[in-house]
């Protein structure tokens, strides 16, 4: 993948959470600047999803740690075993707002 592919990917993605979320029914907070998306749920806590360009990869914190994602094969994949990104943002979005979160993004 060309840097500008990558580009393209990750800002399109990044789009994608911040309008969905800009009509969705659970209160998220959405700040984005440069590559970074910052969202920030009712009760204070953050997770932060980021470029890292260097790398070509997708950065995720939460709450509770960190995930690396690496695009394969058309997904973007954690680089350490926590499946499909789409899937696990759903979760760990669930976990961290403490009430079912589901985008419905792929």
């Amino acid at each position: 993948m060309t840097e500008s592919q990558y580009h393209e990917l990750v800002d399109q993605l990044l789009l994608s959470i911040e309008e969905v979320l800009d009509e969705y029914p659970v209160d998220i907070d959405t700040e984005s600047a440069e590559g970074i998306l910052t969202l920030t749920f009712e009760n204070g806590s953050k997770m932060v999803l980021n470029k890292q360009e260097p790398l070509l990869q997708l950065w995720v914190a939460t709450k509770f740690n960190g995930h690396h994602f690496n695009y394969e094969d058309g997904l973007w994949i954690d680089e350490r075993g926590a499946g499909e990104f789409w899937a696990f943002l759903d979760a760990a979005m669930t976990v961290q707002a403490e009430q079912p979160v589901a985008l419905g993004l792929s």
